[in-house]
């Protein structure tokens, strides 16, 4: 080997165990470092764009290196600590660094090669075509190739593939990889002085237009917005702002251009300004709410992370804006996590408030240019603009952090912080605390419903403890009013399922000009459709659940593979034209409002009513400005949205939390409860919660009215500790996944068998799950329950090892295997 070689080591955004090594060609050896992205060709055509990890010497001996095509980036766009935190990440979830890079880049920095359709210059003009061949044909002329997706798009065939093929042994197209670049700068048209205009000769400018009113009338209003007293004291006007206060129009404004008074020029603009410039002073803090603050200040000498437990309404997100301007102080950055994008509509504009333009969103409902635009803007620290605070959901944990100094997680006990699908399957609070430990920052965990491990973290000395035993401003807990629905039935208390003490309460709130929050965990109009005749039940093809009934659009849907059927006019079973709706979703309950209460606005919020970007700040608005009475919704309306206006909260059906199948279950539907309560009266006057249950007994239910979180925590635990739960033991669960049953039912068994061997009866399973089949494919899964004493680290070695032998074996390379730590 000659000592000029030079080789790099890269990451690709592939599910690959490995990392690949390439040789960088001799122009490109001044500009490879590591952390920029390069084009390298994997497999026989493919382009992708890859990350450089490591530069080095050292050549392959087992494999012959390809070189990298290009270089797309002149300074890395992720840092030295990011590369151990998307270390630590594959490690700890047992995943590839491939599938991390996937999960942590925006789309835009992701490029990979596309397949074009080439027209063939030299073809034979003289063969015969078929109709299909021929407008394809058309299609590609004079163009320099079109994609396969859009050329079967525009001849409005779904497989083109046969046809392409024919075209292809005609030899009249050929196929070619090219590499497309998905992010482009925004640019907007500024208007500014022409150069050869002074300052001197100004005054005769305007006075030649005196016989032109409307361009004046133009000029003027150019000067009062810029300021321009010279061409170094001015700033440049966006075009559209020039034209709306002015009267002239855009002929007037052309006209100026051409008498060269002044110029339209395009430049770049930032996707993420909001404009606030003003800034106002943090509110003054309570006395408690200070007590809070300081105990807070004095665990972070002791401790890294500080669980902050405070009741709902209790001021948590005062004390976090003051955390946030001591680290903005000492010129740190921050990251503030919420669980769900809903939140971040109150909390921007809270932030935004006090802190301008250095707060920035980010949220899988921007668009790919905004988070790659938001992404550069938080690596570049000497960026004018720069976002110093972060607010987002899970994936902000993976922007390019520089000189992080607290981590806010709000609501920390939510389980939407746990990605399930695709791979890496992390979990943002724990993996937040791990990224604020590669900075030596300081982490802030807040709720009025901790997470089990987490409040045991506390009890043990890991976590420090702050609390907040009362609402801010001292304002009362809501009244609990529990109604026994298995009595009201019986006693014809119930209107549809509403009991008469719900009805009337609601009733009350909505005369004397108060709002209401009803609250139903299941979305849709009913849970199914049944034959009254034979029990027949419309299922998903595809899944094994019944089809959800959606009365907007008089389909039955499947919540899992989105599979739908109109409504069937008989039973597929029988015959019979009797069928029936089942249980109810937030869509009838809405509905159901709306006839009941019939002068007063009804909304729903969740996930049928929030797929558009803008969607949940629409909804959210509208309720705080009380142009909606009644909201309806899922479990969105319970974190952490703050309502001045609510006095009563309406939790329809408590049973259904509770009889999920699940260790959770009794942890989740207390968080729930207590979460969704917490939106009653949280200014004016104490609120009212009315839950309807058929067992008013429950434990649960009881600690929800006594708002004891002490009880529920001792309580679980015990159960937990006997049955080797969290946070006792560690999870490990083991989805295998294939589309035929029996070679699933095969596979999973030797596998557990041989996991045994290392692991003996820590080894549950395999089982099928609740829902055994999603999307065609069928699912088992096997559970590893693990010590929290032992060395995990090396049992995940040992997991590895096994799996790996059992994907080489040829009998199981169709079994498709996913691994997820500390499953939720």
């Amino acid at each position: 080997m000659e000592q000029s070689e030079l080789f790099v080591d890269v990451i690709l955004p592939l599910r690959l165990p490995n990392i690949f090594t390439y040789k960088v060609p001799d122009n490109l050896k001044d500009k490879v470092k590591p952390g920029i992205r390069v084009v390298v060709q994997f497999g026989p055509k493919k382009l992708y764009s890859s990350i450089i990890r490591r530069i080095h010497t050292q050549k392959p001996e087992k494999y012959t290196t390809k070189d990298i095509v290009s270089i797309l980036d002149q300074e890395p766009v992720i840092t030295d600590i990011q590369f151990l935190f998307w270390e630590w990440i594959s490690d700890y979830y047992m995943c590839s660094p491939g599938e991390v890079m996937n999960a942590a880049f925006p789309s835009g920095l992701k490029l990979e090669s596309e397949t074009q359709i080439v027209l063939n210059s030299q073809f034979d003009k003289n063969q015969i075509f078929t109709s299909s061949e021929t407008q394809i044909l058309n299609m590609l002329e004079g163009k320099k190739g079109l994609s396969i997706m859009e050329v079967s798009k525009r001849i409005g065939r779904k497989n083109i593939l046969p046809i392409l093929n024919e075209l292809l042994n005609k030899k009249t197209v050929i196929l070619k990889e090219t590499l497309t670049k998905k992010f482009r700068p925004k640019f907007e048209a500024f208007v500014e002085i022409h150069a050869g205009l002074t300052a001197e000769n100004l005054n005769y400018v305007l006075d030649q237009l005196e016989k032109a009113p409307k361009q004046l009338n133009i000029l003027v209003t150019f000067l009062n917005l810029s300021g321009f007293s010279d061409h170094n004291s001015y700033k440049p006007i966006k075009k559209k702002l020039l034209l709306t206060p002015a009267s002239g129009g855009i002929s007037s404004l052309n006209a100026l251009v051409k008498k060269k008074i002044l110029t339209i020029n395009q430049r770049e603009v930032n996707r993420l300004s909001a404009g606030i410039e003003t800034k106002t002073s943090p509110k003054k803090l309570s006395a408690i709410q200070t007590q809070a603050l300081k105990q807070i200040q004095q665990l972070f000498s002791e401790k890294n992370v500080v669980l902050l437990h405070g009741v709902t309404s209790s001021g948590k997100t005062e004390i976090y804006i003051h955390l946030i301007e001591e680290q903005l102080k000492k010129g740190k950055q921050i990251l503030y996590l919420l669980p769900e994008i809903a939140l971040t509509t109150q909390i921007i504009n809270r932030l935004r408030e006090v802190f301008g333009n250095t707060v920035g969103v980010y949220h899988s409902k921007f668009t790919d240019a905004e988070r790659q635009e938001i992404w550069y803007n938080v690596l570049d620290e000497n960026k004018k603009d720069a976002c110093q605070i972060i607010l987002g959901v899970r994936s902000s944990i993976f922007l390019p952090f520089r000189n992080l100094g607290l981590v806010i997680i709000d609501e920390e006990h939510e389980n939407s912080y746990k990605q399930t699908e695709p791979a890496p399957r992390y979990h943002a609070r724990d993996s937040a605390i791990m990224l604020a430990h590669f900075f030596h920052a300081k982490t802030v965990l807040g709720t009025a419903t901790p997470a089990i491990e987490t409040y045991f973290n506390t009890t043990t000395g890991k976590f420090g403890l702050a609390e907040i035993n009362e609402r801010f401003e001292n304002l009362d807990l809501p009244e609990v009013i529990l109604v026994n629905t298995r009595q009201a039935y019986k006693k014809r208390q119930m209107t549809s399922f509403f009991s008469d003490t719900m009805l009337s309460a609601i009733n009350e709130a909505l005369n004397l000009g108060e709002q209401v929050i009803l609250f139903q965990n299941r979305r849709g109009f009913s849970r199914f459709i049944e034959c009254e005749t034979c029990g027949w039940i419309p299922g998903c093809k595809n899944c094994s659940v019944s089809l959800t009934y959606h009365k907007i659009n008089n389909n039955l849907v499947c919540h899992y593979c989105g599979y739908s059927i109109p409504i069937p006019g008989a039973c597929k079973n029988c015959g019979s034209t009797i069928l029936k709706t089942k249980g109810f979703g937030t869509e009838k309950i809405e509905d159901e409002m709306r006839i009941l209460f019939p002068g007063f606005k009804t909304e729903r919020m969740d996930l049928d009513t929030t797929r558009t970007k803008r969607s949940y700040e629409k909804i959210i608005n509208n309720f705080e400005n009380n142009n909606i009475n009644i909201l309806v919704g899922t479990q969105m309306i319970s974190k952490g949205l703050d309502f001045g206006n609510v006095s009563i909260v309406g939790i329809l059906n408590a049973d259904n939390l509770l009889n999920f199948p699940d260790f959770r279950a009794y942890e989740r539907s207390f968080q729930l409860m207590a979460q969704v309560s917490g939106r009653a009266g949280r200014k004016y006057k104490q609120g009212k919660v009315i839950i309807q249950t058929s067992d008013p007994n429950h434990t649960i239910i009881q600690d929800v009215l006594n708002n004891d979180f002490q009880h529920m925590f001792t309580s679980q635990l015990k159960d937990r500790k006997s049955f080797k739960y969290p946070p006792f033991f560690r999870m490990i669960k083991i989805t295998l996944k294939h589309r035929k049953n029996p070679s699933l039912n095969k596979a999973s068994k030797i596998l557990a068998n041989d996991l045994k061997k290392f692991f003996g009866n820590r080894v549950l399973g395999p089982e099928f799950p609740v829902i055994s089949q999603i999307r065609k494919w069928y699912l088992k899964t096997i559970i590893l329950k693990i010590e929290k004493g032992k060395k995990v680290t090396h049992a995940k070695q040992q997991i590895r090892s096994v799996i790996n032998w059992h994907e080489k074996t040829l009998e199981f390379r169709s079994v498709q295997i996913q691994i997820d730590v500390d499953p939720m």
